[in-house]
């Protein structure tokens, strides 16, 4: 059986660059995609998790816990919290202008996130081997510096673009084709009307 890679940035790893063409400091990340569960504006039900643009290589996001997000009664499902740091830790990308895909998270749970608590999560690049993209996060409830309820590692594996387009529906790709700027998060040279 073969294993991923652990979320623990490697011995000789650096902290990469910030691109020069990411978004501003303090800017919001747009949905990659408007019905995505995590981040999308159209999912009904979805998490909703908006993310700020730091300093460096960080981010902040939040989301608020509903009546669609429980586990057990009155409390966030924890695969669900989970899909919020797997969003918020994927939105670093946006910093390195990189298509990236998930290959790790760790998730702890330290305490019980109810309904209508919103979660504040700081994430933030941690290191950078070739491809793969280490990252840590923090999900705090009752404000920015609450407590923490939620920690999570990552390693996420920068990809082409094609992985994505390859894999979308026909009607994700007209709308791309119609609408560019729905890729700003791509390198700049890349061009999806060939």
């Amino acid at each position: 059986m073969s294993r991923v890679s652990s979320t623990t940035p490697p011995e000789g790893s650096i902290i990469p660059d910030r691109h020069p063409e990411s978004p501003a400091t303090g800017s919001e990340l747009p949905s990659h995609f408007k019905h995505c569960f995590g981040c999308g504006d159209l999912h009904p039900t979805g998490l909703h998790l908006k993310a700020r643009v730091g300093e460096g290589l960080t981010i902040s996001a939040q989301f608020t816990v509903t009546e669609n997000h429980q586990g057990a009664p009155g409390l966030a499902h924890g695969g669900l919290l989970s899909l919020a740091f797997d969003e918020a830790l994927g939105k670093l990308m946006w910093l390195l202008r990189a298509p990236a895909v998930t290959a790790r998270l760790e998730t702890d749970f330290l305490a019980p996130v109810p309904i209508g608590t919103t979660l504040y999560i700081s994430a933030r690049i941690v290191g950078q081997q070739g491809r793969k993209v280490y990252s840590e996060a923090e999900g705090r409830i009752g404000g920015a510096d609450g407590p923490i309820a939620v920690r999570a590692a990552s390693l996420f594996v920068i990809v082409p673009m094609k992985h994505f387009l390859e894999n979308a529906p026909a009607e994700y790709i007209t709308a791309i084709k119609a609408n560019p700027e729905l890729l700003s998060f791509v390198d700049p040279e890349f061009n999806i009307n060939p």
